[in-house]
């Protein structure tokens, strides 16, 4: 494509709203791309900076990155304010929520959505941008799933490691935490899943090389722990496998995390003792609920039966359980919430919970897979653009009272210095009176042991704050 030739350089600003306190691949990865094709880059990490109009000065193009429902929400937010600042500017957004949210972001004068491999879609809009072209409509792929050529992440435009969620130890120490995915998509077709509507059970492979170079240079900028955002990790066991095997090789003192599917976790239990060996100091599963009906219109295929089983595998191999739940959905009930609670009594994993997993509501984005479930539709409201989901009031008012009361004691106790295994007995107390019992006292019993954890809470559907929607 013929460039337009000038001595101002085309210069591209990518936007991470949020994303659970990591540095983002997903800024880091394009900013290479970018880089290699000869423009300017500059990023910036809503989480940790500002809108900054020296930041956005000059931009061609601007491209927000919504890999999550809180970061599309405060990208919205943010995009009158970066329209203010460079009105000149392309608006871009990409990730898993943009193609779901491509009418309503285009209303707000989005010119381009790129889901899925998107690395391919900025460099062809930042050539379009840049060519004798008129801008026109969008000539690239909404969604697209074809491979990719990875190359090496460029992290230099991004705030400090240090700056980013970090790992809290049991016995009050912390290690800086690097970021890297070895994968993107996912093979299964879990109905609430975000990855499902773009994804649509496909998943591509980050390659070893470009995988341990990201991690090498995050090593050599001090970080001492790997958090693995893969969707799956074990999506690809034999990759995962090779991927902690280099990096073991590579930095023996290097821990590292990843989440894996409970149905993986139970398959594919004779590499638990590779991982643990390689540095595995604790596993994320998305567990969801203790209730095989709730499970089944999930479509998660396992079991309440094969959540207890995963634990007593990673417990055998020496590897920490962080469970996650979407504790609220419109088939909870009063006693089934305390049916969750009692299970994690019962296996002893109420320090392994971040409490705002027990106050998190079903989403139902755009483009979700629960809206193809049988009579799904009738439990839900119009579309909401404020909410950028479906909203949806449970048939007992009971339960919807429950989950606010606990989310805004969740919220309060973020403050007050609580230990998870406070915060627990508190909203153990208030899943009771909500049935009008007594709460058992749980003084005598073992409820667990704290567990390795990173310092941002692992979730990705949750209100964003207003301290978030005020950042830029």
């Amino acid at each position: 494509m013929e460039r337009v030739k000038s001595d101002v350089p085309f210069k591209a600003v990518l936007v991470n709203p949020y994303e659970l306190g990591r540095q983002p691949f997903a800024l880091a990865e394009p900013a290479a791309w970018l880089k290699r094709a000869g423009f300017e880059v500059a990023c910036i990490d809503l989480s940790l900076q500002k809108l900054d109009p020296r930041t956005l000065a000059g931009a061609s193009l601007v491209a927000l990155y919504v890999g999550m429902h809180t970061a599309t929400r405060i990208a919205v937010e943010a995009i009158p304010r970066i329209k203010a600042l460079v009105p000149g500017a392309h608006l871009c957004v990409y990730g898993l929520y943009a193609p779901m949210n491509e009418i309503f972001l285009r209303g707000l004068g989005v010119g381009t959505v790129l889901g899925g491999e998107f690395e391919p879609g900025l460099l062809s809009l930042a050539e379009r941008l840049q060519s004798t072209r008129r801008n026109g409509t969008q000539s690239e792929p909404l969604i697209n799933l074809g491979r990719v050529e990875f190359l090496a992440p460029d992290r230099s435009g991004l705030p400090p490691l240090a700056r980013y969620a970090h790992l809290q130890l049991p016995d009050g120490s912390s290690k800086v935490v690097g970021f890297a995915e070895g994968s993107r998509g996912c093979k299964h077709l879990c109905r609430h899943c975000p990855v499902v509507p773009v994804y649509q059970g496909k998943f591509r492979i980050v390659p070893v090389d470009v995988v341990m170079a990201d991690i090498r240079g995050q090593v050599a900028l001090g970080a001492e722990h790997i958090s693995f955002g893969d969707p799956d990790f074990f999506n690809g066991p034999t990759h995962a496998l090779k991927l902690v095997t280099a990096l073991h090789a590579g930095f023996p003192g290097v821990t590292f995390d990843a989440v894996i599917k409970v149905q993986h976790l139970i398959n594919h239990a004779d590499l638990l003792g590779e991982l643990k060996r390689c540095g595995c100091l604790f596993i994320t599963a998305a567990v969801e609920a203790v209730d095989d009906r709730i499970l089944e219109y999930l479509d998660k295929n396992h079991t309440a039966e094969d959540f207890g089983r995963a634990v007593a595998l990673l417990r055998q191999a020496g590897i920490a359980f962080a469970p996650t739940f979407v504790a609220f959905t419109p088939w909870t009930t009063l006693e089934g919430y305390l049916d969750l609670l009692r299970r994690l009594i019962e296996i002893e994993l109420v320090e392994s919970v971040p409490p705002i997993q027990l106050c998190i509501r079903l989403l139902v984005p755009q483009g979700s897979y629960l809206l193809k479930l049988p009579g799904f539709r009738d439990l839900i409201r119009d579309f909401d653009a404020t909410i950028l989901g479906y909203p949806w009031r449970h048939q007992d008012p009971r339960v919807d009272g429950l989950q606010q009361q606990v989310q805004a004691f969740v919220a309060s106790a973020e403050g007050a210095g609580l230990s998870r295994r406070e915060v627990f007995a508190r909203i153990w107390a208030i899943a009771h009176e909500a049935l009008g019992k007594i709460a058992p006292p749980l003084d005598h019993l073992n409820l667990g042991l704290p567990i390795p954890h990173l310092s941002e809470p692992w979730y990705c559907c949750a209100e964003p704050t207003e301290q978030q929607l005020q950042s830029f």
